[in-house]
This record gives C-alpha cells, structure tokens and sequence, in this order.
C-alpha cells in the first residue's frame, strides 16, 4: 500500500485533536476517509443531479458513533469542490425545523451563519455570495451598456414571483444601494435581514423598508430562495445539512414532533416531485429516528409511506436510490486501513518516526474485538479515540513497551445518551386545571 504524502504539524495536531475528542476534525478529512465507496458514490449523484437543475433528499441513518458526522462533512467537502453552496447546522432544543418560538429561524440563522464556498470552506461566506452576484451583475451591465441597478432588479425579478421572494430581491436590491454609495449600515443591515437576525417587522421596515422578515413559518421557503440566489450568483446550487435530528425524535410533546415532521414532509414532497431547483438536504438520523413507530419519523405514516426502504434489497444486496441511506459497518479491513492512517499522521508521515509496529497494530485491533466484539466496526468512534490516546501514550513515553498498555486499554460499546426524550417544556395546557389553579390553596 502507499503511504499517504507528508502531513503538515498544524493539520497532524487538529486531526489528532478532534478524533481523540470524538469529534470530527474540520480539516484534513481526506487523511482519515475510508470503505464506503458506494455511499459516497450515490452522494456525488445527488450532487450532480442538483447541480444540473435537479433536487434530491437523503437521510444518512447510522447507530450512534458509526460517522454519520463525518460522512456528512466528507459529503459537503465535494460539493463544495463541485462549486455548490453548502449551510450545515445541528438540531438542538433551541434550533428545529418548525416552531412557534423562534427555533426555526435560529436554526435558519445558524444555517446562514455557515454558509460555505469552495473559497471559504469554514463557513461566513453569505456576503462573499452577495458581491459575487453584484460583480456578475456589474459585469452584465458593462458588456451591455445597461444601468447596473436594472440589471440586477431583471435578475431578481424571477425570485419576486416565489413566496417571500419580493421582499428577498429588495434586501439584495438594498444592499447593491449600500455598496453602490458606500453606505456600510446599509449593507450591514440587509445581511443581517438575510441571515434571520431581525426579530420584528418593524425594525426590519425601519432598516430596509421591507414589511416581512425571515421567521419560523418561512424557514422553507426562504431556502428555496436562496438556492435560487446562489444560483444568480454563478454557484451550481445549494445543499443543506441538517445534523443530529434525533433531537426531534427527543421532544416529548407529540403535537411538537409532529409539526417537525410535517415540515420534513413538506421537504420531501418539494424536492420528490421536482418543485424544487438546485436544492438538495441532506440528515443525519439515528435508526431510532426514522423506525420508532411511537415517536420517529415512521410515526407520521405519510412519512413511513414514502421513506419505506426497498423490501428487495435484503440479504447483502443493496439499493442506494432510495431517500434512506444506511451506512454500513466498516469491514475488518477497512478499520485496519483507518489505524494504519492513523498511525501514520500522527508520525507526521514519516514511517521511521511511527509509534507502534504492524504486529502492536493488529494485537490492537484483536484486543478490541475481544472488549466489544463486532461494535468496534458499527462504531468505530470509541475504538479510534482508544488508538489515538495508545499512540499519545507511547510517543511521550519512549521505551515503553505496547504490550503492557494494551492490557490497560479499556473499550466499551457507545451507548447512545439521545434516546431518552427531553424534558417536557412546560406541562401541557389544561383548561379545567387553568380554572381550577385559584382555587387550589382555598380553604374554608
């Protein structure tokens, strides 16, 4: 096999860093990416499927800790690379996809806020988007002899016609005033519009003079606009992941959960019918979320009926046309390949500097399929933080004989902490018992 190029320090240490964390490292994903070709090869379909005017859906299900964190990130890294915009966020209590309270549109405004291009991979880039539309505008206006404004106002006219779309092209309009005078509040305050920071029409209307703002009841439609918008602005579409979804699946109100998956519906419906254009999503689930028929998405049968994985593709065969995409364990020999990059990045690339040989690799490897058995391939998180604090160990203690520590290793299976449903918000409404609240301390 050939060993990968030279790693930098500064790449080495923020990979090590975020692996021996659990977390996914944000750089130098290329180093640790291995097996499932077949999953990424149906991604890089989607993607192109978008960039050609299409849309596409995708749920990526895994158990907890089998990378669907890092598959998700692999998968933004090649749309990026295939000039696509990408926003990604993670659900949480205060960020969902429908709310009354303004969780929707800080799940919005988290989207915006990492907003990436191929130029600015770590997200900030909305205005970067912005003058690249404004400077092709420019362009256009230039070649033809045209009023720059008009140009822009004829580009826009075709997202005035969608829902929110007048009140989009006045805020973009706005901001071509502010750039074209040089008027910095002017600029600020339509970014600002555009990334769902105002909370009321009246401070928006008072800023730009539009009457509507971003909220919770129009976090759809604004990012069919904007895909629309990046479109304008020379990118090939705009894809949008949604991490850590199982926080739907935690909300203890039915009527909250439901709303939520009426809204993922609403997704699916728009991008399976081909409503929508240079638009792709993708989450990440856990099998909980989309199989419980108590409180997953398989609850909400409209759901079931469409996300229903193809019966015929049962023992070892495979179907990765379908909205779910499962992702399989890695194979003994992919987790062998994985150490071995490992290893090799934290030598810095260099074979001669490599902290543990291929015979202390494979007793690894055996060691913790002794602990756990086959968990160490269905969520291999546990097994490579384990590897990479063995490697940490030996490379600050030379000498130190392999064999004694690995006895010291201790692996367990992950269990999954999001299972247990949040705790209820507040009780739930009862008007009997809202009557009755006076009277409760009441005695004669």
């Amino acid at each position: 096999m050939t060993t990968p190029t030279v790693i930098r320090p500064r790449e080495r240490d923020a990979l090590l860093q975020s692996l021996r964390a659990g977390v996914v490292p944000r750089t130098g994903q290329r180093h640790v990416q291995v097996g499932r070709a077949a999953e990424v090869q149906a991604m890089v379909s989607d993607i192109d499927r978008i960039a050609s005017g299409g849309s596409a859906v995708r749920l990526i299900i895994g158990d907890f800790g089998a990378g669907k964190t890092f598959f998700l990130s692999l998968v933004r890294s090649i749309a990026l690379e295939r000039k696509l915009v990408t926003v990604h966020a993670d659900l949480n209590p205060d960020r969902r996809l429908h709310s009354s309270g303004g969780q929707a549109r800080s799940l919005y405004a988290e989207l915006m806020r990492n907003l990436a291009t191929r130029a600015k991979p770590d997200g900030s880039a909305l205005t970067s988007v912005i003058e690249r539309f404004i400077s092709t505008a420019l362009a256009e206006a230039q070649q033809t002899g045209g009023d720059p404004g008009q140009v822009i106002r004829m580009r826009l006219a075709h997202l005035a016609e969608m829902t929110g779309g007048y009140d989009f092209a006045e805020v973009i309009g706005a901001y071509w005033r502010g750039h074209d005078s040089g008027d910095e509040q002017l600029k600020a305050a339509a970014v600002r519009w555009l990334r769902a920071e105002f909370s009321t029409k009246t401070e928006a209307r008072s800023a730009l003079g539009v009457r509507t703002i971003i909220d919770d009841a129009s976090f759809h439609d604004h990012l069919k606009l904007m895909s629309l918008f990046v479109r304008l602005a020379g990118y090939d579409g705009l894809l949008v992941c949604l991490d850590e979804m199982v926080n739907l699946y935690k909300l203890a109100s039915t009527q909250a959960r439901n709303a939520n998956y009426e809204q993922i519906l609403r997704i699916l419906n728009d991008t399976l019918q081909g409503t929508a254009a240079h638009l792709g999503f993708v989450f990440g689930g856990t099998p909980e979320f989309l199989t419980d028929t108590r409180r997953g998405l398989y609850s909400y049968a409209a759901l079931q009926s469409r996300l229903a994985e193809n019966s015929f593709a049962t023992g070892g065969l495979i179907d990765h046309s379908g909205p779910t995409l499962r992702l399989d364990p890695l194979t003994p020999e992919d987790l062998h390949i994985l150490l071995t990059k490992l290893r090799h990045i934290h030598a810095y690339g260099d074979p001669v500097r490599y902290a543990l040989n291929d015979e202390g690799l494979l007793a690894f490897m055996h060691h913790c399929a002794g602990r756990i058995g086959e968990a160490y391939f269905r969520t291999p998180r546990t097994t490579i933080k384990a590897f990479c604090d063995l490697l940490a160990v030996l490379e600050q203690n030379p000498g130190s004989d392999w064999r004694a520590l690995l006895s010291m290793v201790t692996v367990a299976p992950e269990s999954n902490p999001d299972l247990a449903p949040l705790e209820e918000e507040g009780p739930p409404f009862d008007a009997r018992s809202a009557r009755d609240d006076d009277l409760t301390a009441f005695r004669l």
